[in-house]
């Protein structure tokens, strides 16, 4: 006898295979889940999930994969498996870590970024996926039609300039991405100004290199030209400590140091991330950035995504004078086809209304090492 999941989980699992992947009842789905049990993906999400499927008429299938620190390619035997089923849906950071790698594979193939049961049952998974769709469209064609934009936060960023050719436009990703919570990567190339970093630098989910994360105890100002970092200011310990990192990294994975791809920010006021970001960087760093509160540029690297990424905390973002993002809230209705859209979705328009706060931070509201 199929055992019934929580409402929450089948309207979310519907959301998913439905809405985002475009799959119908009595189609083959395969869940690519992790083997490791090291608090990224809540163990009891996969099969939770398989078994709503189930549930809607799916069939389903499960399938564990180990962690590769710098995974580039998918195993043959899971690429039979994916060719094989309708839709591959990657609860698993290999996911993450080709999502910038194109591939013939025909089914179609999602990335999940709701980590646990809670994230997946909440309004972060139940609210139309169409919905952020359509949002993610309107906000990329106003950054790029935008003779100006303007980023800075309550930390000291002030960061401007254009997207111009919409050409210049950074890559999406290859996978498509459930829930929907960042538009497009704006590319960095028209960009200049200093991004303020407090708390610490961190990864971007494509290599996981040891150490990961590195502190910084004050207030670190990363000053960027185009798709360059020309520097760093701020104490004297924080400066070496990133100058250190960056190096790090960058010879480690033979990249080009200072280069800066491209940026963006959440757009998805649905998703609450509860834990502290000290308590998995990794974890953090996969599944806090959609909450419009946090804006992020990809460096370290030619190729998306790069490999640190440049956190900031309550941007405002103003497109030609108007503040879309203010202070880490995104208001839809200030971009032209917005408030129609909240109109025609009303659980969307009330996640805006009433947007989740809880993005990992520390004591004191801030983004911490510690």
């Amino acid at each position: 006898m199929l055992e019934v999941v929580h409402n929450s989980l089948v309207k979310s699992t519907r959301n998913l295979l439905e809405n985002c992947a475009g799959c119908e009842a009595g189609q083959s789905v395969l869940f690519i889940h992790e083997t490791e049990t090291d608090g990224y993906y809540d163990p009891a999400l996969p099969e939770l999930v398989a078994k709503a499927a189930k549930q809607l008429g799916y069939q389903s299938e499960l399938y564990g994969v180990a962690l590769h620190k710098q995974a580039t390619q998918l195993a043959p035997d899971l690429v039979a498996r994916i060719e094989r089923a309708d839709c591959a849906v990657f609860l698993a950071r290999l996911g993450d870590q080709i999502r910038f790698r194109p591939n013939a594979l025909k089914s179609a193939q999602v990335i999940c970024h709701a980590l646990d049961c809670e994230m997946m049952g909440s309004p972060f998974g139940e609210t139309e996926y169409h919905a952020f769709a359509a949002l993610e469209q309107i906000v990329t064609k106003s950054m790029s039609a935008a003779r100006d934009i303007h980023v800075t936060c309550p930390a000291g960023t002030d960061y401007r300039g254009s997207v111009g050719n919409s050409k210049t436009t950074a890559c999406n990703t290859a996978l498509k991405r459930f829930p929907l919570s960042v538009f497009k990567p704006v590319s960095s190339k028209g960009f200049t100004g200093h991004i303020a970093q407090k708390g610490f630098l961190t990864g971007t989910g494509s290599s996981y290199y040891t150490p990961w994360t590195c502190e910084i105890r004050d207030t670190l100002f990363v000053r960027i030209n185009g798709s360059y970092i020309q520097g760093f200011d701020g104490t004297e310990q924080d400066v070496k400590s990133a100058r250190a990192h960056y190096e790090y990294v960058g010879r480690t994975l033979k990249l080009d140091t200072y280069a800066v791809h491209s940026w963006h920010a959440g757009i998805h006021p649905g998703l609450s991330y509860k834990q502290k970001a000290a308590r998995h960087f990794e974890r953090w760093s996969g599944g806090a950035f959609g909450n419009p509160r946090i804006l992020h540029l990809h460096t370290c690297g030619r190729e998306p995504p790069g490999e640190i990424s440049l956190n900031v905390l309550d941007p405002t973002v103003r497109l030609d004078g108007v503040a879309v993002w203010e202070n880490g809230r995104l208001f839809p209705e200030r971009l032209a086809g917005g408030a129609a859209l909240l109109s025609r979705y009303p659980e969307m328009k009330e996640i805006f209304d009433n947007p989740r706060t809880s993005v990992g931070q520390s004591a004191g509201g801030r983004l911490s090492y510690r």
